[in-house]
């Protein structure tokens, strides 16, 4: 099954000279998504880690998959403004606008090992602001996994300059 399949790509989304990928296919097929998770968890073993962190919206989906099929905790990046307890905040820009992330201060233990999970890795940024904001609410990293690296945009080289660990199931 090749998994590349299930990710068609959308032009021009958001914006102009962006080439979105598409996991609603892959979500709605059992078994693509079945495989999908049991990559990402070939990939998460090579990590140790405690805790998955699920970098929002669609890192949510894979994230909590992952936890599920793993038997590890999960947290979750959120955009600004979501969270109602006290939270840390990590400012970013993407390939196509700024935003940040938090995450509630009270959600991790203190020995957490984090592992970052997005959908995607293309410039970099969410990756790193993820890292950011774990290591400044003074938790480990161990590293990041994605499902699809788009190896044009270089993220891999941001994310190796900024010393993230990282791995991908798919490239493009």
């Amino acid at each position: 099954m090749n998994l590349l399949d299930y990710l068609p790509g959308v032009p021009d989304f958001p914006k102009p000279g962006v080439l979105f990928r598409d996991i609603s296919p892959l979500l709605a097929d059992p078994s693509a998504f079945k495989e999908a998770i049991r990559q990402l968890d070939d990939l998460a073993k090579q990590f140790d880690y405690t805790h998955i962190l699920g970098i929002e919206s669609r890192g949510f989906i894979f994230g909590s998959a992952l936890a599920h099929h793993s038997h590890k905790g999960l947290a979750l990046a959120r955009k600004p403004n979501k969270l109602p307890l006290a939270s840390h905040r990590e400012a970013y820009g993407l390939e196509y606008g700024k935003d940040s992330l938090e995450i509630q201060q009270s959600t991790l233990p203190s020995d957490a090992r984090v592992l970052l999970m997005d959908d995607v890795l293309a410039t970099g940024g969410t990756i790193i602001a993820a890292d950011k904001l774990i290591r400044s609410a003074g938790f480990e990293v161990v590293g990041a996994i994605t499902l699809l690296e788009i190896t044009f945009l270089n993220g891999s080289e941001l994310l190796n300059q900024h010393g993230i660990s990282h791995q991908s199931v798919l490239k493009s």
